[in-house]
Parts: C-alpha cells; structure tokens; sequence
C-alpha cells in the first residue's frame, strides 16, 4: 500500500465520506487511491474557491468535514477567500494541498512557493507529512483536529513523495477535542445581570442557534425577565421559521447597529464574540456596545455554550422553550420586483425543509425579517465577509442533504467571483435553485463610499457598476448546463421558485431589480 491509499483509507475509517477536489500533477497518486478504493464520493469544481466554499457548505450542514484536494501553494490560494469564511463560521474541513517531492523542492521549479506559509493564516491546524509511513496517522490527526469543537479548519500538506511511495500505514480514528466548559462563575455575573433590572441583552451565537430547542429556551428567558436576545448579523447556520424561535440579527449598517445597541446596560455574550463594527469609519466607534455597558462572557465559541444556555434557563426557572409563530407571509402580486415584493416572493414560495444559502448582500436585506414565518428552514451566511461564497455554499449544502431543496439567494455581482459552482450542481444533479438579485451594481460599495464621506463622480462609480455590458445570467447558467429564466414581475417570481424547488436538478432564476 502506497501512502496515498493509507491516507484515503483512514480519512474513511474516520467519517469522511466526501473529497471537493481541483487536482494537479502534484495530487495524481491521491486522484488514483481515491479511485481505486471507491470509498468517497468525489466532487469536481472547476475553481479552487468552489471547491473550499462546497467544503463549508458541507460541513455546516452534515456537522463533520469533507475533505478538500487542492493543488500546491497557487491552487491554495485562490481558494483561500472561502477557508477564510469557513474558519469565522468554524466550520469542520480537512484541506488536503499537494507539494512537490520533498527531493524536488530544493530546485525552485515555477509552482514552489513557501506552501505553509501560505495555508497557515486560513487553518486552524497545519501539518507537513514527512513520509509514506506516516501520513496516514497525519490524515488521523487532522480528522481531529477539524472535529474538535466548535469545528476547526485543519490543513494536511502533501509532498508527492510521501503519496507514491510505500509503506502506507492506515490509522485508527483519533477522538476530538470537545468544547471547553462555560464560566460557571460568568454563569453568576449573568443572572445578577438580568435580575439586576437594567436593560440586559443576550448576544449568543455559533451552535446555540442550530438547536430549536436552545432558540426557545433563550425566547423563554426573554418572556420572563424582560431581556433582549439578538444573534450576530452572520451566521454559520440559524434554525429558524414557524415551529421555531424567531432570534433578530444586529443590524449591518453601523449607524442602525449603534442605535440598537444604545440602551444596553449588561451584554450576556454566548458563542459570539462581542460586536464590533465591519469596518471602521470616520467619527465611529469600532465596538458597538457603550462603553459602560458591563460585558460577561457566558462562553466563547470555543466553550460549551449549549451548556451554558441550559444552565442559564435552569437558574432562572425556565423549563420549556417558547415559540410564538409570525404570519405566514402573502405571496406578492403583480409588479415590479422590488426590494419588499422580492422579499415576499421569496418568502411565500419557500418549501418546508428547505436550506437557504444567503449572499443576498444589500439586495437581500428584509428577507430574513420577511421570512420569519415560512416553513422551518436552515438559515446559511456569508460569515467572513469575502464574497463570493454563495453559489459553493449552496452546492455543499445539497451534497451533505439530498433529500433537502437548497435555494440560494445570491447578489449578482459576488456571484461571478465563484459562478462555475452551476457546473458543478449541473454535473451533480443537485437541487439548488439560485435566484440571482440583478441590479446590476455592487451596491454595498455605493453605500460604503458614502459612509466615509465621499462626494463620487463618476469614475468612482464606474468601479461599483457591473452594467456596460450587462450581465447575462440565463446565458450563463445554460452554458453551464443549468437551465434557467430571466423574471421581471413579482408574481411570476414566486411561481417560479415555488416551481423549482420541486424539481430536481438546478435551476437559476434572474430577477431583475426595480430598486
């Protein structure tokens, strides 16, 4: 056995069931072991970014990693934009990069490159394999590492050498690490800071709002002693919709995040680390809390805030979850899309099940309000904020959940950063259906020229518009294999989209914006 199949081997004895691959000549021997043991399903995408961001997209949704074959330094880094997402939202992925042989480094041939430089600021865990013997244990290693909570991007460097030669050694699985344990003492600064009678907010993220149950029990605990709960504005994966707790995000503009935050007193802060502003501005403060508002930390993202929930809600005589549904939202009629007819249309044609990849941006923004009371549904966001995430992370997400509809709301221009994802959905038969926001701009920027004080002409926003020429997203998408309609009436788009997600295989939608 060579070490490329000892590899692959104890990946599979490990979970990892799923390879999202771009391979080079660098990665051929695992190309070869992957096909000679039949024991992952293989996945190609035609840009390392695909790749990595079908990686989270997997992993959010199945809570273990797949695994990721990337080709050398150069193939790392263009799919290095997506890990950076994938590591915010803490995201389980074994990243397996090919390297040169170990004897063939020392010749500076063109793709040789300092290869653990590069990975190490996107992983939470790298490693050089040395040798044939021991890159099973390796692949061990790194399995765990990505498991152990809250979920870890971990990084296994390959050297072509210790792939083809033998003596593959497979290794037994390793256990992970589970979260560490809450502030049981920060457990008695909350409840004195709820029982306090000031205004308290709790601020919880991560896998606390992945559980209903959990999403109750914090809207219980707000029923009874008057505090707010609210989560981050990006998520790795909110459960949410009728049936389940209705959480409120912080806002994104930094003005209406400030104005929210304003009246707090006390910050209950559980799997989310504490606000700050996307970027900074003239005249604002980067943290968005008062300054005298008295934070405590319940937990980290790396503690068992889970725990902590419970924990909170049994001090404080909480034993049952709360959930009061929203309305069910109202198809739109006939009209423009607009930003609030879009948001309804979408709303009132979403299934039951249904798994929702949000890259909507500023297109986007009342959809996660509006939808509050559609049928249960997994929530997916952008969550490092480097665009060009969606499209991926709609595919990983079908690949981890067949017999779930993905939809994915998707701003055009991030769209073309990653936009042979479609291929892949095409080659996969996967049921994604995209609906592309067409307002031809990238609108965030416009508002961000403006938040820093700028006075633009026009060439400034030249570099914000994406018209001269036109996108084409239905020639796009069915030049990859991915049938598709352009949608102008509000109406209509809800039609379409309620039609889609029944069928299987993908399907684009383009609506076009009346902004």
């Amino acid at each position: 056995m060579n070490g490329a199949e000892s590899l692959v081997r104890t990946l599979s004895g490990a979970g990892v069931s799923v390879c999202f691959a771009n391979p080079g000549t660098s990665e051929m021997q695992f190309v070869d072991a992957l096909d000679r043991t039949g024991l992952m399903r293989c996945v190609l995408g035609l840009f390392e970014g695909v790749v990595t961001g079908a990686a989270d997209g997997y992993g959010r949704m199945a809570k273990s990693p797949a695994v990721t074959l990337l080709h050398l330094a150069p193939g790392f880094a263009n799919g290095a934009a997506n890990l950076h997402n994938a590591k915010k939202a803490r995201t389980p992925i074994v990243n397996l990069v090919g390297d040169h042989a170990t004897y063939h480094l020392q010749y500076n041939a063109p793709l040789t490159a300092d290869l653990e430089g590069a990975v190490t600021p996107f992983s939470d865990w790298v490693r050089m394999s040395t040798s044939a013997a021991t890159i099973g244990a390796d692949g061990a290693a790194a399995v765990a590492a990505a498991m152990s909570g809250p979920g870890r991007v971990a990084t296994l460097l390959a050297p072509s050498d210790t792939g083809w030669d033998p003596g593959g050694v497979v290794a037994a699985p390793i256990a992970p690490t589970p979260p560490g344990a809450y502030d049981r003492a920060a457990l008695d600064a909350a409840i004195a800071a709820i029982e306090s009678g000031e205004k308290t907010l709790i601020y919880a993220g991560g896998a606390v709002l992945e559980d209903p149950e959990l999403t109750g029990l914090l809207n219980a605990i707000a029923e009874k002693t008057g505090v707010t709960v609210l989560a981050p504005g990006s998520n790795r994966r909110i459960e949410r919709g009728a049936g389940r707790a209705r959480i409120n995000k912080l806002p994104y503009p930094i003005d209406m995040a400030l104005e929210v935050l304003a009246p707090y007193r006390h910050a209950i802060l559980i799997e989310a680390p504490e606000p700050v502003g996307f970027f900074a501005y003239p005249n604002k403060p980067s943290r968005l809390l008062p300054d005298d508002t008295a934070r405590v930390v319940l937990a980290t993202a790396e503690e068992d805030g889970v725990g902590a929930v419970r924990a909170l809600a049994d001090r404080l005589g909480v034993r049952k979850p709360l959930v009061v549904d929203a309305a069910r939202p109202v198809a739109p009629g006939a009209g423009s899309i607009t930003y609030g007819a879009l948001a309804a249309a979408i709303a009132a044609a979403l299934p039951e099940g249904a798994i929702i990849s949000d890259e909507g941006i500023t297109v986007g923004r009342d959809i996660y309000g509006m939808t509050a009371g559609a049928p249960p549904m997994t929530w997916l966001a952008i969550t490092g904020g480097s665009i060009g995430i969606g499209p991926p992370l709609a595919t990983g997400a079908a690949v981890a959940c067949p017999d779930r509809p993905v939809v994915a709301l998707q701003a055009d221009g991030s769209s073309m950063y990653t936009i042979q994802a479609l291929w892949t959905q095409a080659r996969e038969n996967l049921n994604v259906t995209t609906v592309i926001f067409a307002n031809q701009s990238y609108e965030i920027l416009k508002q961000e020229l403006f938040r820093v004080g700028a006075n633009p002409g026009r060439s400034a926003l030249d570099m914000l518009e994406i018209n001269r020429p036109e996108l084409d997203f239905v020639s796009l998408a069915c030049g990859m294999g991915v049938p598709a309609k352009r949608v102008s009436d509000a109406a209509e788009l809800c039609r379409a989209i309620a039609d889609a997600v029944k069928e299987p295989g993908p399907f684009l939608i383009e609506a076009m914006i009346d902004g």
